[in-house]
């Protein structure tokens, strides 16, 4: 059996917004967190004396990170070249390069010849030896239509066709591929892509490149031992039979509030010729939270959002807080109070939301035919009106004179229907509206 650890989407370098400085070492904590998160899967994968660790691309945001996050990714793959682990890092769409095939951000590794790490770019086959025996892996980096087809090959062709065409294409190269392949060895496929039928997360919001979806069917090839995918950040297996297991481990940190309810891990496998297991281990990461309430029909609008903080742990996540008001209830926010209740985060965001006034209850229609009376038709009114309930009485007292004079009037125009009339009182009902 052939030992793997599976990771992928590592973004390190992502999220600066939701983590703050480190006046100790003067980084944000954010990539604090994501070099500490992937460390563990380091550990992990050397404790456990894997035979492989397979990296499903999307080592950063893009291609080009700054020093100082390379250096912290490069930090801790060195320790696997250390423990003479095999690593095969596979290139994500956030590490191509804009400019020129091939991935700049991961190439460098390729370039300087680091011992026992493969880089894959190219679909390609390459035949690894381990500690426990060899394996061969394909390594299908994302694709995009430039590397299958011309400009002008998908002229004028909707983008349905082009996505047909470019799957014709990319089955053609890859049956040549597995056409090479030793059926006596297992077979691994680690590709970087968007499967039809995958769950998505923050990769929606993220994407880089102009990519396409690949059905199913294409991954589920009899000949795979295991499929080892990137790019989808929430963790799921796409082929319930297991023959073979179809993998997204996820992202191993939350980029973002997308993925606040998902869990973060790796994926631990065992496979050999015709069969493999695997295992999800989910990581302890730092929590996203999301605070929602509304103190629109609240007198104390402060105090409703402290109960409702209080509620929840955020002792060290990051916060987000959003509470709908109304627009007169906005001096009644102290920005320095709401500061304090979130101050057990780790960061913290405040979104007010103003909750419009047409967005009320919808009165019924004062008209002469109606069947509904003026006076409790203004009640029901002046009840779904919190900002006028200071003049609700005088309101009420105001209508009854006004309709007190006229009800000779009214009862006439309830027995003889004249449309002249009624449009007359229409008018004046109108008139009530507006007060």
């Amino acid at each position: 059996m052939i030992k793997i650890l599976h990771l992928s989407d590592i973004h390190m370098g992502s999220g600066f917004t939701h983590g703050r400085i480190n006046p100790e070492t003067g980084l944000n904590t954010r990539l604090e967190d994501f070099v500490s998160t992937l460390s563990i899967c380091i550990d992990r994968a050397i404790e456990s004396e894997v035979d492989l660790v397979l990296f499903g691309g999307d080592a950063f945001p893009d291609a080009t990170p700054p020093p100082y996050v390379q250096q912290a990714f490069a930090s801790q793959f060195r320790r696997l070249v250390d423990a003479q682990i095999p690593t095969v890092l596979l290139v994500g769409n956030h590490d191509q390069h804009s400019q020129g095939q091939g991935g700049a951000s991961l190439c460098i590794y390729r370039t300087l010849g680091v011992p026992g790490v493969i880089v894959g770019d190219t679909l390609d086959t390459h035949n690894i030896q381990t500690r426990s025996g060899e394996v061969q892996v394909i390594t299908l980096p994302w694709l995009t239509r430039s590397a299958l087809m011309t400009r002008q090959e998908t002229q004028g062709l909707s983008l349905g066709e082009i996505n047909e065409l470019l799957t014709e294409r990319l089955q053609v190269v890859l049956e040549g591929e597995i056409r090479r392949l030793d059926p006596d060895i297992p077979i691994v496929l680690l590709a970087h892509l968007m499967a039809d039928n995958a769950n998505l997360g923050a990769e929606r919001f993220l994407a880089v490149g102009k990519g396409f979806t690949l059905p199913l069917s294409l991954l589920t090839r009899p000949c795979f031992d295991y499929v080892a995918l990137g790019h989808v950040h929430r963790h799921q297996n796409l082929n319930k039979s297991n023959r073979p297991p179809v993998i997204y481990p996820g992202s191993i940190e939350r980029v973002d509030f997308s993925e606040e309810k998902e869990d973060k891990g790796y994926v631990m496998v065992e496979v050999e010729s015709g069969n493999a297991k695997w295992e999800f281990c989910p990581l302890d990461v730092r929590v996203f939270r999301t605070i929602e309430v509304d103190v629109s029909k609240t007198e104390d609008p402060l105090d409703k959002i402290a109960k409702s903080v209080a509620k929840n742990d955020i002792e060290d996540a990051v916060v987000r807080l959003v509470y709908k008001l109304r627009s007169e209830q906005l001096d009644l926010i102290d920005n320095t109070s709401l500061q304090e209740i979130l101050s057990p985060a780790h960061t913290y965001t405040i979104h007010p939301e103003l909750v419009s006034q047409l967005a009320r209850p919808r009165v019924p229609e004062l008209s002469a035919s109606s069947s509904i009376d003026p006076m409790e038709a203004l009640k029901t009114y002046l009840n779904n009106r919190e900002d006028l309930q200071d003049i609700a009485d005088s309101m009420m007292q105001a209508a009854h004179s006004l309709l007190g004079n006229d009800e000779d009037l009214l009862d006439f125009l309830d027995n003889h229907h004249d449309s002249d009339a009624k449009t007359s009182v229409d008018k004046e009902n109108t008139q009530l509206r507006l007060l």
